[in-house]
């Protein structure tokens, strides 16, 4: 059982009141975080080392009332294999990781494939502040608020064919940067996957920062998805490539133990991993456990996404 420290508890005083966004088709609370990121030990990161971006962080709570995740939490205790298994030492190992230049390359089955400059993603997306809650496969849990823009508005951009049914992701593959990349026991990069559909919800975004700062490199700068009704590993970090196929795709997890990570990955407690309980949750910065919500409480914007579908069997 990790413990954190009294310090990490309470989320920074400076966000003082609660922010609520309204996105898409409707009024849509944002709420939720995806992947990778939590601090207890290691080298801790003052808020001051992660440049500012345009938004400024104001809220405290998510749309359930549940606290922020600290600050030094989020940037500290870290799922970041590329760089090492021992979450506590992610953020040292990282902190030289080189995040510029960047480009992302879009393509496959689309009609206007892009290569773009990261500079120039945050020049044409706009950029919005959303709280997501984050539910890893460890059983334990962060609320993060989370910069970025729609994951919708990249692909509509590039324009997916008729027969694009799925979406692929990649990351950088350095294993000069990314020691943990010199590992056999798994087949690098890291690689993910979305069903089309699933990409183009409007709870599924590419971050570009977090707590009003610029990501750093532990949590997956300087662009990563946030998919926040899924379980974290789904949330890849440091993407340099997009593409959409027709097949499913194979993702890092599903090579390295299949009976253990499906395509779905769907956040739900009636499933158990097969060496622990799903049914209940830790939160970060908190005593005791709290239930796992199903589909990490964003039941009601995505439950419609697998309509007659088996979630036992589609894990």
């Amino acid at each position: 059982m990790i413990k954190i420290r009294s310090s990490e508890i309470t989320p920074e005083h400076i966000y003082l009141s609660r922010r609520r966004f309204m996105v898409g088709i409707g009024a849509l609370a944002a709420s939720s975080a995806l992947l990778a990121a939590c601090g207890t030990q290691g080298a801790a990161v003052k808020e001051e080392e992660s440049k500012p971006t345009d938004l400024k962080t104001t809220a405290t709570t998510d749309e359930l009332g549940d606290k922020l995740t600290s600050f030094e939490a989020v940037t500290n205790y870290n799922n970041y294999y590329e760089f090492s298994t021992s979450k506590e030492m992610v953020a040292k190992l990282a902190k030289d990781f080189k995040t510029s230049p960047w480009t992302i390359e879009v393509g496959g089955l689309v009609n206007k494939p892009q290569t773009y400059g990261f500079e120039d993603l945050l020049k044409k997306f706009t950029q919005q502040e959303r709280i997501y809650r984050l539910r890893c496969v460890e059983a334990w849990s962060m609320v993060i608020p989370w910069q970025g823009f729609p994951l919708a508005e990249l692909l509509k951009e590039v324009e997916p064919t008729s027969k694009a049914k799925y979406v692929r992701f990649e990351t950088l593959f350095d294993p000069e940067q990314l020691p943990g990349q010199q590992s056999a026991w798994y087949t690098w990069p890291y690689a993910e996957g979305l069903r089309l559909d699933e990409a183009m919800n409007d709870l599924a975004i590419l971050s570009t920062g977090l707590y009003g700062k610029e990501l750093l490199p532990q949590n997956g700068a300087p662009l990563r998805l946030v998919v926040p009704w899924k379980y974290g590993f789904k949330s890849i970090k440091s993407i340099v490539k997009i593409e959409l196929v027709e097949e499913q795709p194979t993702s890092l997890w599903m090579a390295a133990a299949p009976n253990e990570y499906g395509f779905y990955a769907n956040v739900n407690p009636a499933v158990d991993h097969p060496r622990w309980s799903q049914a209940s949750e830790r939160r970060i910065g908190e005593f005791g456990r709290r239930p796992t919500l199903p589909f990490n409480g964003y039941e009601e914007e995505v439950a419609q996404l697998y309509k007659d579908m088996d979630l036992r069997a589609n894990y």
